[in-house]
């Protein structure tokens, strides 16, 4: 075949595949997550006065809410499922605990403003249905992610303790419950930081860092 003749021939290459986008939405993701749990911790322990609450939001619903809640997008962008499911999750329950926020600080939810028994006990009805309704998600996400490494299911150990603990004390009025569930807030702010530092490092060109073995192999 001459020079001429294959400059003639039709090209049958097939066009390589568009490579899919990369990226880690975890960069994002704890940063944002720790903002608000930094926040919650803070509160749970009474450095923000427990009546004012209000004082939460800014922490909770736009920092932690929104930009979880876009790191889980982040994720279904570049086709990492799992990790988009408990980053929509946990975007959703912060968005969910901002507004509940909201909604008692400024009455959406009917709470009496006669009777301050009533009210006393309504709210604590409202608070407990939320953090019941999140304990039984929350754990099941921690056993059905048992397969990954063991920082991951510390992590999300921790969270289930840390809402099992804030429970009790809304259900029993003690302080002391609720400064425990901000101490386990703050063991899991420690794992976040922990993960966070490790995603960056490895971006940067860095080695992993020990994740453990999974529970679940």
């Amino acid at each position: 075949m001459t020079v001429e003749n294959e400059a003639q021939a039709p090209v049958a290459e097939a066009a390589a595949p568009a490579a899919a986008p990369a990226g880690n939405p975890s960069l994002f993701a704890l940063p944002c997550f720790l903002v608000g749990s930094i926040t919650l911790g803070l509160w749970l322990v009474g450095y923000l006065p427990a009546a004012l609450p209000g004082g939460l939001v800014p922490a909770v619903f736009f920092a932690s809410g929104i930009g979880v809640l876009l790191s889980g997008l982040w994720a279904t962008r570049v086709g990492q499922s799992a990790v988009a499911g408990i980053f929509g999750m946990f975007g959703v329950f912060w968005l969910s605990f901002g507004f509940l926020v909201m909604g008692l600080v400024n009455g959406w939810f009917g709470v009496s403003t006669t009777d301050a028994t009533a009210a006393a006990s309504q709210v604590q009805s409202v608070q407990a249905t939320f953090l019941i309704s999140w304990l039984v998600v929350l754990v099941v996400v921690t056993v059905a992610t048992m397969r990954l490494p063991l920082a991951f299911t510390l992590l999300f150990v921790f969270v289930d303790i840390a809402v099992a603990l804030v429970l009790a004390g809304v259900l029993n009025g003690s302080t002391g419950m609720l400064t425990g569930g901000g101490i386990a807030v703050f063991v899991f702010c420690l794992i976040g930081i922990y993960l966070f530092y490790d995603a960056m490092n490895q971006e940067l060109g860095g080695r992993a860092l020990p994740m453990g073995a999974p529970v679940v192999k």
